[in-house]
């Protein structure tokens, strides 16, 4: 029968959940405060409520607030999992696949050395180490190899924190780090999963051994495929019938706890379904990012503070009085430091890395920080370590991760990127807030014809390699498939993007509008639209681009073809791109600049100066045109001058061959045509924000004069509406 809990352990419950928290808080703002990680204030925060401090201080009110026993700490340690869960599944979410494989042979040799040595002299200290360590569940093969792993294991989102935190991510060296950290991470859940079922199943026995083994790899195999494909499936739809996150959030947490069920059904502990999970959804297109970022702060505000505060409680520091405690303590994080320094630099010198290089990784992977902690709370909930060796792995995670920080920067001060990295670097920073670089799917509608075909070509060309594109068909009630022209549409695009992954969808819906901007609500990064052939004659937007262009809540790349009918974007002999000096115009200034790079065509950035009252400042005649060179034009502003220097640099880092001129004119956009047809422009590329006035989307004056009279082609990136103040 269910005994629901009384009224004294609700308030224990409270009690220790509200102290737990303000504290691990606390002093995780305090480490952040002075260089460390969060994670070390906070299990620090254990430490001090903890029988090591707060028992010796208060020792009346430390009995009162964490009496023992099941019914006053079955809740908050309840709470406390649900925060290994929500960590498990953060790390899973930074687990990059992908990124495995790009690293290769550095990668996999450092990865490969600082798991295996740790492991081999970690399970032999954990062998020699004296009974009294051993839980009651541990002999001495079982209680080696929690060891062993405990000192093989990296902690990625400590890893991820610190790495982040000294700008050294986009390094060679932070993703090799971060890589070996990952397969650390993977193959040492994989090893706990079957220690666990090892010791769950009673002993050492070849035939459960092999069924939990088995069990994990079929699992592992079929999330990363079935379960892929279920998980986009599921996030998918509930993106569509639900306004908002809170479907998706649902359908995360339901994915969540199903592989955390599975994983404890097959005898493996449930954090390894979790992380498992999290990989899954980090994959999918169709997760939601605002999902993501809600778990990771919920994780980091709430439950994964309480989980390191709640793990250091049942630390106490009095086990290292005793000369073997201390001993042993000091053996553990010295071989733990040891090992993996050791294997990580070997690795990384077999992998052809420098040796700073090599010994900054051997410090880096040596944080162990969280998932040392979860180890050890499963080790001991397990019965495999006893109070006294739980102590000395939550303090060897402790020292590790707080070491790892100031090692770091030491080991790494002035050594700079060189060659491939520099430059690499440099266009990585230069790409960071780009609307191309970050799209990885874009979506493109069609009912076919040259408008869409060029807006194909365009993503073709300006999108990065791994990008996916999406061709949707909209197949209206009624319509006859030949009518409706679904198929070849679709066929006419594919032939465009024959070198880029293409996925095709096929909708049936009275409203085109509607279906276009629910998928493109699923998690696109870039809606692509063929003007229709009607707008050159009536200069009006069709009802569905109107629809579009006032709803979109992703930019939209709009295309429509010039007066020369069949050319190709591929055939352009010149760009024209408006330098404006507003931030939408630099999704111009790229587009235009990808554009010209990867055609090698001549790109001219034109900024129209339109104030009549300089025309005797600057010496110049309506149309005229004034170069701009390196430094200060004559008569130009050094605003004006310091803009186009800027979307010059801009532009050549991308490869483009750039020229820039200063217009006069009091109409920009008829500046802006003149200035094309002295160049001998044939593409014309802008940027704008569109507007609703009266109820009418507006993308502006210059922006819908150059689209209904520019004989060149226009290529437009329409940024979404500004949602209305207050909400």
């Amino acid at each position: 029968m269910l005994t629901p809990l009384g009224e004294h352990d609700l308030l224990l419950f409270w009690a220790q959940f509200l102290v737990l928290l303000v504290v691990a808080r606390g002093l995780g703002h305090l480490a952040r405060r002075v260089g460390q990680p969060a994670v070390v204030g906070e299990l620090t925060a254990g430490l001090l409520i903890g029988p090591s401090v707060f028992l010796q201080v208060l020792p009346t009110q430390a009995a009162w607030l964490f009496p023992g026993g099941v019914s006053t700490s079955a809740p908050i340690l309840a709470v406390a999992w649900i925060g290994v869960v929500l960590l498990l599944v953060e790390t899973g979410f930074e687990t990059d696949l992908g990124l495995l494989r790009r690293l290769g042979r550095q990668a996999l040799a450092v990865a490969a050395c600082s798991l295996v040595v740790p492991l081999v002299l970690g399970f032999a200290v954990g062998w020699v180490m004296p009974s009294a360590f051993f839980g009651p569940a541990a002999d001495r093969f079982i209680f080696a190899a929690f060891v062993a792993v405990a000192m093989s294991i990296s902690a990625l989102p400590v890893v991820a924190r610190i790495l982040g935190e000294m700008d050294l991510m986009r390094r060679n060296i932070g993703q090799v780090t971060v890589a070996a950290a990952m397969i650390n991470d993977l193959i040492g859940w994989i090893l706990l999963g079957v220690l666990a079922g090892v010791v769950t199943s009673g002993g050492v026995q070849l035939g459960s051994t092999v069924f939990t083994v088995t069990a994990i790899t079929v699992f592992f195999t079929f999330a990363l495929t079935g379960g892929q494909r279920l998980t986009n499936t599921a996030l998918r739809v509930s993106r569509r019938i639900s306004h908002g996150m809170t479907g998706p959030l649902t359908t995360t947490i339901v994915i969540v706890l199903l592989a955390a069920v599975i994983t404890q059904a097959i005898g493996v502990e449930a954090v390894l379904g979790a992380f498992i999970a999290g990989i899954v959804i980090g994959r999918s297109p169709y997760q939601h990012p605002q999902v993501r970022r809600t778990i990771e702060l919920l994780a980091a505000a709430v439950f994964a503070p309480i989980f390191f505060a709640s793990a250091g409680i049942y630390v106490d520091l009095r086990a290292l009085a005793t000369g073997s405690g201390l001993f042993w303590g000091l053996v553990i994080v010295a071989v733990a430091t040891v090992t993996k320094l050791v294997g990580s630099y070997v690795g990384a010198r077999l992998g052809g890395m420098p040796h700073r290089h090599g010994l900054a990784i051997g410090l880096g992977l040596n944080a162990r920080g969280a998932m040392e902690i979860v180890l050890a709370t499963i080790a001991f909930g397990l019965g495999v370590f006893s109070s006294d060796a739980y102590t000395i792995i939550v303090l060897m995670a402790m020292v590790t991760s707080i070491m790892a920080p100031p090692l770091l920067r030491r080991a790494l001060r002035g050594v700079r990127p060189e060659g491939e990295e520099a430059q690499r670097l440099d266009r990585e920073e230069m790409l960071a807030a780009s609307v191309l670089a970050s799209t990885t799917r874009a979506l493109l509608p069609t009912r076919g014809g040259m408008n869409s075909r060029l807006v194909a070509e365009a993503m073709d060309l300006v999108l990065q390699d791994e990008a996916t594109v999406t061709v949707l068909t909209v197949h209206q009630p009624g319509l006859s498939d030949d009518d409706c022209r679904c198929q070849s549409a679709q066929d006419e695009l594919a032939r465009q993007l024959t070198d880029r992954h293409l996925e095709r969808r096929r909708v049936t819906s009275a409203d085109p509008a509607d279906a276009i901007l629910d998928e493109a609500g699923l998690g696109y990064g870039l809606l692509g639209v063929g003007m229709t052939e009607e707008f050159r004659a009536t200069h009006e937007l069709s009802s569905v681009l109107r629809e579009l262009v006032g709803r979109t809540r992703v930019p939209l790349l709009l295309v429509r073809h010039g007066a020369g009918q069949g050319r190709r974007i591929a055939d352009s002999r010149r760009i024209l791109v408006p330098a404006t000096g507003v931030r939408a115009g630099r999704a111009a200034e790229e587009l235009g600049a990808v554009l010209a790079a990867r055609l090698a065509v001549p790109l001219d950035l034109v900024h129209v100066d339109s104030r009549s009252d300089r025309d005797e400042q600057l010496g110049a005649e309506p149309g005229d045109r004034v170069p701009v060179g390196g430094g200060r034009g004559a008569g130009v502003e050094a605003a004006t001058q310091s803009l186009l220097d800027q979307a010059t640099d801009r532009a050549r880092r991308f490869g483009a061959e750039v020229s820039a001129s200063v217009r006069r004119g009091a109409v920009t956009p008829e500046a802006l045509l003149d200035a094309g047809d002295e160049l001998g422009a044939d593409l014309i590329v802008l940027s704008t924000r569109a507007r609703d006035i009266e109820g009418r989307p507006f993308l502006g004056h210059g922006p819908e004069y150059l689209l209904e009279h520019a004989p060149q082609t226009v290529m437009a990136i329409v940024f979404p509406p500004e949602e209305p103040s207050g909400q």
